[in-house]
Order: structure tokens, then C-alpha cells, then sequence
């Protein structure tokens, strides 16, 4: 039988801390408890919003629907051969918790992903990715529940249309398929390390590590993380707000004209990525609060709810920032986050 709340406060399911609430609350730790619950008038009557950690969400006012808390757990090997393992991963998992027990386990491939807040579920739907790692270069597949018909069905990485924190189940099938689980394939020897990113580089250089293996990568990221970012715990936050722009060689030389140090990375198409952090510091929105919102200290990408703030007061921060980048630079930063009316 489903058991559903009402009225339910999801301060503790966000990491914003809104202090929304939802008409109807449910829990479900079995792909069988979803199954029922497709069945259910609450279910057919009500919109429904599939949560997992609320590690990238903002909720602007109470969700007058129905709010499914994603709990599905364990983790098995379900192939191996001499250098690589398929794990499945069910999707309620916390995502940093999955990394550390790869890394204690000697498999390789999302080192460099540690500390990202959220749960497994959610990681294929944003594509999740930093310091030069996605989760797309070790998805083998993704098991869905059809939110129709309750049938499950087995997603290959192709299908999945991977982007920069884009993928199809934020698009066309944000509405159709559950997420239980998700497949991914890590090497186990012969480790393909990940150091372009400067961080990471000047960080193992600090830790005194000359040949750097996939448990040390992943301790350089931490300490990066935890120097640069809120911990959602103590300050309410999302993470990164908005995603780094792209955009044309030309825009960028402009740019670099008036602003030698601008900070850039190179794409695969031949335009340019510049980060969104240094763009919003440049306004001069680093460190800004307005009333109990703002904008973190040491990171300008990471809005922050200083204890009180709303969603909506949030938004709006969002919104400012958005539109003083667009008439200092030309850039419409876009939210990384999902804003929740």
C-alpha cells in the first residue's frame, strides 16, 4: 500500500532549504512501491515532480501536487571482464557516497566527479560533470520505469543524447520515465587519469603527489570543493547556479580586448567556454547579499540562502544577475538549476 503525507514541509529535501510545502508526499525505496503507486487517484489526478537528493532544484512557492521522494537503493557488479566492471547503481544513492566506494574499490572513471551533491537517479538527467569529467563517458545504461504503464525498460548511452548538462530525460522524456537505476562501466586497471584542469594539478603539487592515481585525484577534488564551495548543511545552496556560456571565437576576442585575463577553455566546435563564475564577479555581484540571500564569497557561480531566504527572492537575485552579465558582456547566462513555479 502507498503511504502518502500531506501538507508536507520539503525544507529537508532541497538544499536551498526552501521552506516549501507539497500537497502530497510519498517515499518510495521499490521499483514495486512506484509500480503501485501509477495506480493510485493521487497519482492521476495530481502533477508530480520526481525528487532525488534537491541538490538542484529551487522551489518558488508551495508544490500544490504531488512530490515522489526518489529512496531506491543497492549497488551490484553485473559484469566484469579483465580491465573493466558494469555496476548498477540503483538510483536512490547518494552520487558521493557511489564515487567513494568506486575509489576505495580501485575503479576508475568518475574520480574527478566527487563531492557533486545529488543521487544517482539524477546524475544521467543533468549530465553532471567538472573538471573536465562527465558522467556520459561512463554510462552503459539507464533502467526506467514508463510513468504510463508501469513497464520497465533499458535505456543504451546513445539514446540518453548527451550534452553539456543536458540529456534527453531533461528534455522530451522529462515527463515520461522514472528513473531506478543506472549502469556504469569503470575500468579497473590501466587508468585513464584526468589532470587538465589546473586545480587539480596545483593541488596534487601541493599534497606533494608526483604520479597521481584515481584515489588521489579524488582527494584533490575535495579539497577543491570544500575551499571553494558552501557546504548545503551550513549555507543553504544548489551548487552551480548557471551553466559556463559558449560562445563564438569572435565574441570571446572582444571580450579578451577589454579583459586580457578573461579565463577560457576551448570546445570541440571551436568556440569558447568561459565561466560563468568570473563573468558574475566582474559585476560585481561576488559576496553581495540582499536581505537573507546572495551571492557566496569565494565562489560567484553558488547562490546562497543565508538561513531565511525564499525561492522567489532567490529567482530574482537570479534574474539581476543574468540580466547586468548580458549588458556588460553580451552573455545570456543560462540556470543550470531547475526553478520549481
Amino acid at each position: 500500500m502507498v503511504k502518502f503525507e500531506k501538507d508536507k514541509s520539503l525544507k529537508e529535501f532541497n538544499t536551498f532549504g526552501i521552506d516549501a510545502k507539497a500537497r502530497y508526499f510519498v517515499n518510495i525505496t521499490t521499483t514495486e512501491e512506484l509500480q503501485a503507486l501509477l495506480q493510485t487517484d493521487i497519482f492521476k489526478n495530481e502533477k508530480h515532480l520526481i525528487l532525488g537528493g534537491g541538490s538542484n532544484v529551487l522551489f518558488l512557492n508551495d508544490f500544490e501536487g504531488l512530490i515522489i521522494k526518489v529512496s531506491l537503493k543497492g549497488m551490484e557488479i553485473v559484469e566484469q571482464d579483465d580491465e573493466t566492471i558494469s555496476l548498477k547503481v540503483a538510483a536512490g544513492e547518494v552520487w558521493h557516497e557511489v564515487v567513494m566506494h568506486c575509489v576505495q574499490n580501485n575503479w576508475g572513471g568518475i574520480e574527478n566527479l566527487s563531492l557533486i551533491p545529488g543521487t544517482m537517479g539524477a546524475a544521467p538527467i543533468q549530465n553532471i560533470g567538472a573538471y573536465g569529467v562527465e558522467i556520459k563517458e561512463v554510462i552503459k545504461e539507464v533502467e526506467v520505469i514508463d510513468l504510463k504503464n508501469g513497464a520497465k525498460r533499458i535505456i543504451k548511452h546513445d539514446e540518453c543524447r548527451f550534452g553539456y548538462r543536458e540529456s534527453v530525460f531533461k528534455s522530451e522524456w522529462k515527463e515520461k520515465y522514472f528513473i531506478s537505476s543506472v549502469t556504469l562501466t569503470l575500468r579497473t586497471k590501466r587508468h585513464q587519469l584526468n589532470i587538465s584542469y589546473g586545480a587539480i594539478n596545483d593541488t596534487l603539487q601541493h599534497m606533494h603527489i608526483t604520479t597521481p592515481s584515481i584515489q588521489t585525484i579524488s582527494q584533490a577534488v575535495v579539497h577543491i570543493r570544500q575551499s571553494k564551495l558552501p557546504d548545503p548543511r551550513v549555507l543553504g545552496n544548489a551548487g552551480s547556479f548557471f551553466k559556463n556560456p559558449t560562445i563564438a571565437q569572435e565574441h570571446y576576442q572582444l571580450i579578451k580586448n577589454i579583459n586580457p585575463t578573461v579565463p577560457s577553455y576551448q570546445t570541440v566546435n571551436q568556440e569558447v567556454k568561459v565561466p560563468a563564475g568570473w563573468l558574475i564577479e566582474q559585476c560585481g555581484w561576488k559576496g553581495k547579499k540582499i536581505n537573507e540571500v546572495g551571492v557566496h564569497a569565494q565562489q560567484a557561480l553558488v547562490l546562497v540562502n543565508y538561513g531565511s531566504g525564499n525561492g522567489k527572492e532567490i529567482f530574482e537575485l537570479s534574474q539581476k544577475i543574468i540580466e547586468s552579465v548580458k549588458e556588460k558582456f553580451n552573455i545570456t547566462l543560462t540556470p543550470e538549476v531547475n526553478i520549481i513555479a
